[in-house]
């Protein structure tokens, strides 16, 4: 495990007698690039790695060392640097990390829904800022994780499943991914009006719409030309099968 992996999951004990030792008569900003440096860790790799440790919340003899008053204050900054942080102090061993981490706490996973919403926001703006093929990668990445690993809850999923105009949906062919983790059921899904014909093709073509639902869709007078004409197409395909 790494350095921060280790502060991540580490026990209370752990963690007391690592900032104890690192102190030495200094607190505050000191403290942290000095710990922080001799782990080979950012101050924003230090401050995540604690700030997402379950056992934060009952020492505050940890939290008062790093210069914070309360826990709340520390995991302020904890959430500016997750949110804001675009794989400079946080590398994607170290996002993927947290992930695992949170998704076996309650509190930290009601915490990480909101979270998530402005992180992968501010993602999404780098991206189009930049159109960097390395960066799309570790975008693709990080929400493929995200689906996998039981982070996303129903108001994230919601949240996407609103973005009718982003193009970010269709290059993570996300509603595959939520089909395939059953994070809605499929009917609900692929009737909803806010997903794109394409978007539905594509789940009829990986198999997850049986038949019966595309006839029940196009019972609906309501769908629309591009969309009737999609789910015709697929129903003929599916006969030829």
């Amino acid at each position: 495990m790494t350095a921060f992996e280790d502060i991540l999951n580490g026990s209370g004990e752990l963690l007391l007698k690592a900032f104890y030792r690192s102190a030495q008569g200094d607190t505050g900003t000191a403290t942290r690039t000095r710990f922080a440096g001799r782990l080979g860790l950012t101050q924003g790799q230090l401050i995540c790695a604690l700030g997402f440790n379950s056992q934060l919340p009952d020492l505050p003899d940890v939290i008062s060392i790093l210069g914070y008053e309360s826990y709340d204050g520390l995991a302020r900054k904890r959430d500016e640097f997750f949110t804001q942080d675009v794989y400079r102090e946080l590398g994607m061993r170290d996002v993927l990390a947290i992930y695992l981490h949170v998704a076996n706490d309650m509190r930290l996973l009601e915490i990480m829904q909101h979270l998530l919403v402005a992180r992968i926001t501010r993602i999404e703006e780098r991206v189009e800022e930049t159109v960097n093929s390395i960066l799309i990668e570790r975008y693709k990445k990080e929400m493929r994780a995200i689906y996998s690993s039981g982070i996303a809850q129903n108001d994230f999923v919601e949240f996407r499943l609103r973005q009718m105009d982003s193009g970010f949906r269709a290059l993570l062919n996300e509603t595959a991914l939520i089909a395939e983790h059953r994070l809605v059921p499929i009917g609900d899904l692929f009737f909803r009006n806010t997903l794109l014909p394409e978007e539905k093709r594509r789940l009829i073509a990986r198999g997850y719409v049986p038949r019966e639902l595309i006839e029940q869709r196009l019972e609906d007078p309501d769908v629309t030309p591009s969309e009737r004409s999609m789910l015709l197409t697929q129903l003929e395909n599916l006969a030829e099968e």
